[in-house]
């Protein structure tokens, strides 16, 4: 069973941390919610201010106005009955309270106060009242006529309305005075509940910045904190498999690297001290020369996994007629497999492929996918190269009839190091590169890789590259 798995996902895009301008202090984001609210409820309380008191003071004035209306009908009303009081002489005055009666008869001058037309609604309607004007400031004036044509004149100054209303101002102003400490309140209240999960998660992640990775957090507070809460003990987890996965890539890779460096090593020393037979000489020799090939290919493998997170790796696509490459592929796998007992099927089109394609890329592809099929696969048991093309697809498929893949196995084949962990120890694995190398090659060159099972029973993995060349490939696509 094919046991690599694609190279590691590309690297996260770092954001570097932005240091305040020189001289700006940075404020917390409770003091700052405080302060909104703080500057919203006063001028809320502004607003109100500004337009209640007017209101407040022009209420007033007409109830004021209103009861001297009422006062000079009662007035009048004594003045005509049938018991009529005694009226002030023409010209004169009198005082009742603070309202002033003035008597004018017909042809009297009228005072300052009264404009041209409070005269001539007086003297059509009959009455008057408004508010006016004279040299001692605002009065409250009403005017009445009466049956012989005598004009009474009731003033009243306009500030006895503000005695009256002073008070409901007053307390007004207090209940906004309260609403405003009530606010600054509530605004300290909540600014500190928005803040103390927020200081929570920026403590929890200075520890991950650290090394742990055993904090989690509870999510509190409304949807949008929690959230954060939540994003950061998802990171934990992944940055806990990530690692996890890291420490079994290192492993496999350094078991890969310690066999050929073992047999050199001993094949060495063996020479050096003289142990062997001079006939012994070129086949120890020509194992060494073997295992530092296989050395070199899996360094280059790793060279290239880690450039092709880096984008470092050149893809050179041109017109190419990839059929001659599969041919030389299938017949080198083929000849390795007759000597491992292995039976080789190669299913190839007839006549020229052409693609534009990385043909270098395309045989490192293949040789990594043989490679993996090959250590998987018993004695007896086949391995198949199938390549299928259309007008704007090629695929490459290799199967074989190894232990094959669960279902479980598919959503993580491309997985570095992952199928190492789970049967290392229960059968033959490999370092995790070779795979990872396709996967990654596969997307650079503008396709995807996939796994899946295959008919002769074990794992079957699916090249799908484009033929009008690499675009910005999809990512690695797993089905079952």
């Amino acid at each position: 069973m094919p046991v690599d798995s694609p190279g590691p996902r590309d690297a996260a895009v770092t954001v570097p941390a932005v240091d305040p301008p020189e001289g700006r202090v940075r404020g917390t984001l409770a003091g700052r919610i405080a302060v909104v609210t703080t500057a919203v409820a006063l001028l809320m309380a502004f607003i109100v201010v500004a337009i209640a008191v007017p209101q407040i003071r022009a209420a007033g004035q007409a109830e004021a106005l209103l009861y001297l209306s009422r006062t000079a009908d009662l007035f009048v009303d004594s003045m005509q009955g049938d018991n009529p009081r005694t009226r002030p002489g023409p010209g004169m005055w009198s005082r009742s309270g603070d309202v002033d009666v003035t008597v004018l008869t017909t042809g009297a001058a009228y005072p300052d106060y009264m404009d041209r037309a409070s005269i001539a609604i007086l003297e059509e309607r009959g009455r008057v009242g408004f508010v006016g004007q004279d040299a001692g400031g605002t009065l409250l004036v009403q005017g009445r006529v009466l049956e012989d044509g005598t004009v009474l004149l009731f003033t009243q100054p306009a500030d006895i309305s503000g005695r009256s209303t002073a008070a409901d101002i007053t307390r007004l102003l207090v209940a906004l005075s309260l609403g405003v400490v009530i606010a600054i309140l509530a605004g300290v209240v909540l600014a500190r509940r928005l803040a103390r999960p927020l200081k929570l998660a920026a403590a929890t992640a200075e520890q991950m910045a650290r090394g742990r990775r055993d904090v989690a957090i509870t999510p509190e507070g409304p949807v949008e904190v929690a959230e954060v809460a939540e994003a950061l003990n998802d990171l934990s987890s992944a940055l806990t498999t990530s690692e996890a996965r890291q420490r079994e890539f290192l492993l496999s890779v350094s078991h890969e690297l310690r066999t050929p460096l073992t047999s050199i090593r001993g094949y060495a020393e063996a020479l050096a001290d003289g142990v062997l037979e001079p006939d012994d000489v070129p086949p120890t020799a020509a194992l060494m020369v073997a295992e530092s090939a296989r050395l070199e290919r899996i360094v280059s493998d790793l060279l290239d996994l880690a450039r092709m997170g880096a984008r470092e790796v050149r893809i050179d696509a041109v017109p190419t007629d990839v059929a001659p490459v599969l041919a030389d592929a299938a017949q080198v796998w083929s000849d390795l497999s007759a000597a491992e007992g292995v039976p080789f099927d190669a299913e190839l089109p007839e006549g020229p492929i052409d693609v534009v394609t990385d043909a270098t890329r395309l045989r490192q592809i293949v040789d990594n996918l043989a490679a993996n099929a090959l250590r998987m696969t018993p004695p007896g048991r086949p391995i198949v190269l199938a390549v299928q093309c259309t007008e704007q697809t090629l695929t490459i498929e290799v199967r074989d009839g190894g232990p094959g893949l669960t279902d479980e196995d598919l959503t993580v084949a491309f997985e570095p190091a992952e199928l190492y962990s789970r049967y290392r120890g229960v059968r033959q694995v490999g370092s995790g590169v070779g795979l990872a190398l396709v996967g990654r090659l596969a997307q650079r060159l503008g396709g995807s890789a996939r796994a899946g099972h295959a008919g002769e029973g074990g794992a079957a993995f699916v090249i799908t590259l484009p033929r009008a060349g690499p675009v910005q490939g999809p990512a690695v696509e797993v089905s079952g």
